[in-house]
This record gives structure tokens, C-alpha cells and sequence, in this order.
């Protein structure tokens, strides 16, 4: 797919480090990670920074973006610096999430009906920021047209990148993101622009990327839990096995199983993992209920298991 560059969006829960530590052994065609979101950095030397979440020596740096969700310009500067403490080059502002719970408070998505606080922010961060500053957002929270006076403001400050998912934050994620839109927006974007949304096989790829041309930086989200084969598939390899599904899925449990020193509540997150990935087997609602139901690593592991050996992958 030539100069094609993929990313992987973040999600709480599922793509922390051990994932991606798995997920990088396994399969190829991601060449950047964003961490899920950090919050609640009130003083400097954090202790929530002090983690393997962010640890360098946990992260490849050259492949991975620390995200913080705040509209509190001290905070993300506080982030930003310990940030590169760490080694690192960019940092995220999560300016999408659409869970009324953070939206409610003026925060993610909710964050988009209110230009003139994004500007005020903005303009005191890049007074100081030191390392790249890329923002990720949606077209709105409410309606779609508040993002024309956002990117405004955008428009006034360098930013490393701007990722944009085209939906409303109250959509969630329900119906379609909005392509069309998004391709609108491309000319009025100073920014290096990403495109985020509904990329789940090679055909629905091939058919966004010839709607949002000349975007080539495209960010992968729930189509590659799903499908941990699809970044490579889009760069054109083709080795979807079984086997290598198989030998990823008991590597990611075993590596948490090791991190939580063989503690059960590893289940919460395979379990969470496996919502999405049942989609790349036939009966995946079948292959949901032996999930679902278990409290036991003993019973997970038999499972598992049972699933490859009673089920196979769609093509």
C-alpha cells in the first residue's frame, strides 16, 4: 500500500503495555501506538507516571505516544514534561472520548463545543511544551459543524498531527462514521491529518482511503481487535493462520497472567480482548457465551482451547 502509515488507537483496558509488547512480537503493519488516556497528573514526578504503563524500559519510545485526557493547560504541561523525562518525543491530547461520564465534564469530545476554552488552552500549552503536541478528536459532541470553528484554533498552532474520528461524541460509536465529511475537512486542516474510523477488513480501507485522498496516515481501532492480521493485511501480507492467532492469544495471557503474579483478575481483560477478537472466527456469539460465563483461569484456559479446536477463522 506504498507509503500507507497505521497506527493504533488506544483503548482502556485492553491495549496497555503488555498488549502491545505481545502485539508487536506477533504481527506487523502498526508503526506507532498511542498509550490509553493518563489523567490526574496534579504535581510533577507523578505517581501514576511511575508505572510500566509509561516506563521506557517496558516501551519501545520510538513507536509509542503518551495520551492525557484534561483541559487544564498546567496539567498537560506537567505530562509533557515528564514525558520527555522519560524519552519521548509527542504527547496526545484525547480530545474524543464520547463517554457522557468524561463528555459531561467538558472533557474529550465534550470538550469540542467550546473553542474559545480549546484556544485558551492551546495558547498557554505551546507557550511551553517542549516536546510534539498532537490532539485526537471528532467532529463534535452535539453536532458535526462545531468542528469547523475548532479547527480555527488548531489552525493557529503547530501541531504534530491531528487525528480525527468522523463522528459526534453522542453517537459513541453507533452508525457510520461520517467520510464524507471528513474529506471536506482535509483542505482547511493546516496539520498532518490521520484519519480514525470504521477501518475493520482491507475493503472497507481501500474504500475510505479513496474517499479521504490525499490523507495517507489512517488509525486503526477496534478492526485490529478484532482482526490482529488486518494492519498487515492492508500492507499486503497475507498470513492468516490459526497457528499464529493461537500462539498471540496464549502469549498476551500468559505475559498478563505473569504481570498480575497469577492473579484471576487477568479474566476482565482477555475477557475484554475477546469481545472483539470472537468476530474473526465463525459463531462468534457461540464462541462468546464459553467466554463470558468464566471466573476461573483454569476454566478460561480450557476455553480457549476449545475454541480453536471447534471453531475456525473467517477469510
Amino acid at each position: 500500500m506504498g507509503n500507507v502509515k497505521l497506527s493504533l488507537g488506544p483503548f482502556q483496558g485492553i491495549t496497555d503495555a503488555p498488549f502491545r509488547n505481545v502485539f508487536k512480537k506477533h504481527f506487523g503493519g502498526i508503526g506507532k501506538f498511542y498509550t490509553p488516556f493518563f489523567t490526574g497528573i496534579q504535581k510533577d514526578h507523578a505517581k501514576n507516571m511511575q508505572v510500566e504503563e509509561i516506563d521506557p524500559t517496558c516501551n519501545d519510545v520510538e513507536t509509542l505516544t503518551p495520551q492525557i485526557l484534561s483541559t487544564d493547560a498546567e496539567e498537560i504541561l506537567r505530562f509533557a514534561t515528564q514525558c520527555k523525562a522519560l524519552g519521548y518525543k509527542e504527547i496526545n491530547l484525547n480530545m474524543g472520548c464520547p463517554f457522557p461520564r468524561v463528555a459531561n465534564k467538558k472533557r474529550g469530545s465534550g470538550l469540542l463545543p467550546y473553542p474559545e476554552k480549546i484556544d485558551a488552552m492551546l495558547g498557554r500549552v505551546f507557550e511551553l511544551i517542549e516536546v510534539g503536541f498532537s490532539v485526537k478528536c471528532r467532529l463534535g459532541y452535539i453536532s458535526p459543524d462545531e468542528i469547523y470553528p475548532v479547527i480555527e484554533v488548531f489552525n493557529q498552532y503547530p501541531l504534530s498531527e491531528l487525528i480525527i474520528h468522523p463522528r459526534i461524541g453522542k453517537q459513541l460509536y453507533k452508525g457510520e462514521a461520517n467520510v464524507k465529511r471528513f474529506a471536506e475537512l482535509i483542505p482547511l486542516i493546516k496539520a498532518p491529518l490521520v484519519y480514525n474510523g470504521d477501518i475493520v477488513s482491507v475493503e472497507s480501507f481501500e474504500r475510505i482511503r479513496h474517499e479521504v485522498r490525499p490523507v495517507d496516515e489512517f488509525m486503526l481501532g477496534r478492526g485490529v481487535l478484532a482482526n490482529p492480521f488486518l494492519a498487515e493485511e492492508i500492507k499486503g501480507k497475507k498470513d492468516r493462520t490459526m497457528e499464529r492467532l493461537h500462539t498471540y492469544v496464549i502469549d498476551l495471557y500468559e505475559d498478563r497472567l505473569r504481570h498480575a503474579g497469577g492473579s484471576p483478575k487477568v479474566l476482565g481483560r482477555m475477557k475484554e480482548l475477546w469481545s472483539y477478537l470472537m468476530y474473526s472466527f465463525d459463531e462468534p456469539q457461540d464462541i462468546w457465551r464459553k467466554i463470558k460465563k468464566i471466573n476461573a483461569l483454569k476454566e478460561y484456559e480450557e476455553a480457549v482451547e476449545t475454541v480453536f479446536r471447534e471453531h475456525y477463522l473467517i477469510q
